[in-house]
């Protein structure tokens, strides 16, 4: 049994007196010590799919319209509330893109991670500190004993971002969402930050969801990977699989798109045009707009999902068509 397991999750936003799709029906699941990457542009719900695992969109516009999500086993779209409450920073945990927006700017980071502590084990405010003292000493941050009193404004961005791995890993939680972790940070930091997040799992032995835009990143952590488009997990291989043997078009676009010091060129590739608008209704394939090989039925047939080779998923009529 894996850890987390998504089945056909559907998510649509409330707009207009109409629920307009956001997420269309995504399948995945998560072993237990393992990294699974999951990519696509701003737009494509993977940031609306780490919320709706983490029960963070009650009481907004994003309504769970189908599927199911069983995280140890335990289906957590019909648990009570409270219940529900007592796994979120306990048994599993997120770390959001941006720690400036995340942290309470009026508060010290060490009583951030205290009440993240305090709300679930049992242990007295010294106690809280201590332990507090040691994350912060866990993620590297320089002078741990004096920064736990820090403000998130008097902390570089690195160290903020540091901050909220620490918060998320104080309980130890069997699965950690890294939301995008290193948007926001220099190339020297986002390799820090990736590497703790690696090391952190060897430690306590989490499986880990990294969400990200970049493929680069991707290739450098994750055992499986997820490609995302508007809504829909459209190719789904192990990281050697997907890189070796890339498939879906959108994939390959993403991939010509990051720069390689192996390459001697002028220009970088790009994929035309934008994910379309969630009120957009497109016939057919939602990338066919985009995509350079398309043709009958792309504009008429929704890809179904089906086996590319052993372990390696893909929704396209016309897979590897940029490859004759």
């Amino acid at each position: 049994m894996a850890l987390l397991e998504v089945r056909d999750l559907e998510l649509a936003i409330a707009a207009g007196g109409r629920l307009l799709p956001v997420v269309r029906g995504i399948s995945f699941a998560v072993e237990e010590n393992e990294t699974l990457g999951i990519v696509g542009e701003s737009g494509c719900g993977k940031s609306l799919t780490a919320l709706a695992i983490m029960g963070l969109l009650e009481d907004t516009a994003i309504r769970i319209t189908g599927g199911s999500i069983r995280f140890e086993g335990r289906e957590l779209l019909t648990m009570a509330p409270a219940e529900r409450r007592s796994l979120m920073g306990n048994r599993m945990a997120i770390v959001f893109q941006e720690p400036m927006t995340s942290l309470n700017p009026v508060y010290r980071v060490g009583d951030q991670i205290v009440e993240v502590l305090r709300q679930h084990r049992q242990l007295s405010a010294s106690e809280a500190r201590e332990r507090a003292v040691r994350l912060l000493q866990m993620v590297r941050v320089p002078e741990p004993e004096q920064r736990v009193d820090s403000y998130p404004h008097q902390l570089s961005g690195g160290q903020r971002q540091r901050v909220m791995i620490a918060m998320a890993i104080a309980c130890d939680p069997r699965l950690l969402i890294a939301d995008e972790p290193t948007t926001a940070l220099d190339v020297t930091v986002q390799k820090e930050i990736l590497e703790l997040l690696q090391d952190l799992q060897k430690r306590m032995g989490s499986a880990i969801v990294l969400i990200s835009h970049d493929l680069g990143v991707i290739a450098e952590t994750c055992d499986r990977v997820a490609v995302m488009y508007r809504g829909t997990i459209v190719e789904e291989a192990t990281g050697e699989e997907l890189f070796a043997n890339v498939a879906h078009p959108y994939t390959r676009g993403l991939l010509a798109s990051i720069p390689s010091a192996d390459r001697d060129v002028e220009w970088l590739e790009a994929i035309p045009g934008r994910v379309p608008a969630i009120d957009q209704e497109i016939p057919g394939c939602a990338f066919h707009p985009r995509c350079a090989f398309a043709r009958d039925p792309c504009h008429s047939r929704d890809p179904e999902a089906r086996s590319f080779a052993p372990g390696h998923l893909l929704r396209c009529h016309f897979p590897q068509e940029w490859r004759k």
